[in-house]
């Protein structure tokens, strides 16, 4: 079990968003944060606390990442030739556990997590269980048969609150994806604004 499953909507109410678009987030009827001073009068927010925000929501919609996992993706993102901003993007884009649940096998991405831990998923007919691989373009995900029936997935498929993005080609009745090509910021389906610039500036600073 990840460590904050049970957690997940006290991330929305940390950032007053709801950043999965889900319906029964806390925020969709109270946008104040949580605990018994989440009412308090917010003060303005500074450079720093703006951009290190836009990190915590990047880091938390991708599962809330360890600092460390997410740094290592910063620094890679940095160091390939291109935009920093929309290498990490198109870095988180290509987990394996996000890759899962863009395809909509599950219905959250913790969920996702998860599922791949416990080896229901297969990549190129290999099982791999690690949420952090990796898939390159022409990548074929799918899931295992003895998983196809899991009451998880039969809920994923038919949730009409998000669509499979185009940089993804899903069949639900095969329980099989590939991963078509990498995205950019534009055509990742964030239900709120991610800021990925800010993101860069806050580790260019600190």
């Amino acid at each position: 079990m990840t460590k904050r499953t049970s957690a997940k909507y006290k991330i929305d109410r940390r950032m007053g968003e709801n950043i999965w678009g889900r319906p029964k987030s806390p925020v969709n009827r109270r946008e104040y944060g949580p605990g018994q001073h989440g009412q308090r009068r917010k003060a303005k927010i500074s450079d720093f606390g703006i951009q290190l925000r836009a990190k915590q929501k990047l880091k938390g919609y991708y599962g809330d990442l360890t600092e460390k996992q997410f740094k290592r993706v910063y620094t890679e993102a940095a160091r390939v030739k291109g935009d920093t901003g929309e290498n990490l993007i198109g870095l988180l884009e290509r987990r394996l556990d996000a890759v899962v649940y863009r395809a909509k096998f599950v219905v959250t991405m913790f969920a996702a997590r998860q599922f791949v831990n416990h080896g229901h998923v297969k990549v190129n007919g290999k099982r791999v269980n690690i949420p952090s691989y990796r898939v390159k373009e022409g990548d074929v995900i799918e899931v295992r048969d003895r998983s196809k029936q899991l009451a998880v997935l039969l809920e994923a498929v038919q949730l009409a609150e998000r669509d499979v993005p185009d940089y993804i080609d899903a069949d639900h009745a095969k329980m099989v994806a590939t991963f078509v090509r990498t995205p950019g910021l534009s055509d990742v389906p964030y239900p709120v604004m991610m800021e990925p610039n800010l993101v860069i500036e806050f580790y260019a600073q600190n």
